[in-house]
């Protein structure tokens, strides 16, 4: 089964957005375009939701 975790190979600030794109099979940066532009449409909010999630998503434990 598959858990949502913090990347530490596609890691930029605290793996998030990497972690997001190695859920779902997609580019890392195509991910972080898409949230820097819903940061910019979203007046920021997308920020509070990256610092939510980089205290709320558990790291990556595996040594790919």
């Amino acid at each position: 089964m598959r858990k949502l975790t913090k990347s530490s190979s596609q890691k930029m600030l605290a793996g998030v957005c990497g972690g997001i794109a190695e859920y779902f099979g997609w580019d890392a940066t195509w991910v972080r375009i898409a949230y820097v532009l819903l940061s910019l449409i979203s007046f920021g909010t997308g920020i509070l939701i990256y610092i939510i999630l980089a205290i709320l998503m558990p790291a990556n434990s595996s040594w790919e």
